[in-house]
Order: structure tokens, then sequence, then C-alpha cells
């Protein structure tokens, strides 16, 4: 090989590797955000269909001790991701992109059933305006006020449409969250300011589908129905995660 042509195929590697870093290096993140009675490996199917797909993921763990907290949290997430930000959120997790949406790095937001409180405006504000859902009876509470889900309502409420392991892994690894955080109010809605996508669950029993319905249309939100219960993230990752592709692009 004579020297023009080494130089050649050193330029072209180097073009090669190059473009690959590009690729590798997404210029954009995903961060998930968990809801009431769960923690951030529900979105464990989800991040598998993204991670296939080379987008980059941060899932968030909320402390889920007040709107603050979970919104502070969520922002320590978005500074650690790479790029531009699509902030997801399942039920209470809503609330708090709402907020955490502010964030000048975010792009746009996801609601995966989920709550998506106006300004000034709480997530208990939004739940009295529609007839309580069946699972709303299931909830429990503890002595010093936070609420959990007994493994029998996480079975027949928040998650009838998953196999019993995965059941029983969600019950294990929920997060208890304090009843006050769901009257704390949304200072300014980034939905206001932000393009927006929402998955309707159709089958839900922890928010009230039509409820759901009618915050997708305020926000004005493109909007899908899964034929799916509350976690929709966990029963239909392909269709979440093709959802949030949607954000993405």
């Amino acid at each position: 090989m004579n020297k023009l042509s080494i130089h050649t195929v050193a330029v072209g590697l180097m073009l090669a590797a190059a473009s690959g870093s590009a690729l590798a290096g997404s210029d954009k993140t995903v961060v998930l955000v968990h809801g009431a009675f769960a923690d951030g490996s529900s979105w464990n199917p989800v991040i598998d269909k993204l991670q296939s797909q080379h987008t980059e993921v941060i899932a968030v763990q909320l402390p889920l001790t007040s709107l603050k907290d979970d919104v502070d949290a969520t922002r320590r997430a978005i500074a650690r991701a790479h790029g531009d930000v699509v902030l997801v959120g399942h039920s209470w997790g809503g609330t708090v992109i709402s907020e955490a949406g502010n964030d000048t790095r975010v792009k746009s937001l996801v609601y995966v059933a989920a709550f998506a409180p106006d300004s000034g405006q709480s997530t208990a504000d939004l739940a009295g305006r529609y007839p309580a859902p069946p699972g709303s009876a299931g909830i429990a509470k503890t002595a010093d006020g936070f609420l959990y889900l007994p493994g029998k309502s996480v079975r027949q409420d928040f998650a009838p449409d998953i196999k019993a392991a995965e059941q029983n892994r969600l019950t294990a690894t929920q997060g208890p969250i304090r009843a006050d955080a769901f009257a704390q109010k949304v200072a300014h809605a980034a939905w206001h300011d932000k393009p927006s996508w929402y998955v309707i669950s159709k089958n839900d029993r922890m928010i009230n589908p039509d409820l759901e319905r009618a915050m997708a249309k305020t926000i004005h939100a493109k909007t899908t129905e899964v034929a799916a219960s509350h976690v929709s993230m966990v029963s239909q990752p392909e269709e979440i995660a093709r959802v949030i592709e949607q954000a993405v692009k």
C-alpha cells in the first residue's frame, strides 16, 4: 500500500470514529420520572426499549416527601443529562415534570397516565374534578402520613394487566408518598411553554381515564390511547417508548 492509500485509509478511519462518537454521544437525553407507589425501576421495560434505539436515559429516584423535594431530584437529573432533555412523567411524576420542566434544557414533555396540573393548581385539585377511580379505595396510610398500596391493591387496581411476578416486584419496590404532597401546588406549569405528548390508559383504575383525556386536551398534547392499566410503561413498553421517541425526534 502506497503512502497516499495509507493516508486515505487513516482519514477514513478518523471520520468513521468521529461519526461513531457523534452517534454514541446523543444530543438528547430522556429523563424518566416515576409516580407515587413506585420507584425508578418501574421504567425498566421502557429503558430497555429506548437504549436499544441508542437513546440516552436517566431514571430519577424521587424521595416522594414533597413536590419541592421531587422537583429538586428531577433537576439534579436534568443537570447530569447530555444535551437537550425530553422529560417524561408517570402519574404523580406528571405533577413533578410540570414544575421541573421549566428548566431551559427541557425541550418537550411526555405525560404517561399522569397528572398535568396548571399553574397554581395541585394534584388534589385535579383529582377532585372527576369521580374517584376504584383504586383510590385501596390506598393505605402509615402512622406518619405516608401513602402506599398493599399487594392486593397493586394486583387489582394499580397493575392488573401484568404478570404476578412483576406485580410482586412493584409491591416490594414501591416508594410511599407523603400524603401532603398531593395538595402542593405547581408554581408555573411548563406545558404552557413546551410541546407535550400524553398517553392515556383506557383501563386505568388509579386515575380516571376521563380526567386523563381532559388533561391531555387542556395541555394541547399529541395524544395516544392504549388499552392498559395505570402502569402502561410496564404492560405496554413498546407503545410508551414509541411515543417518547416521537418527542425525542
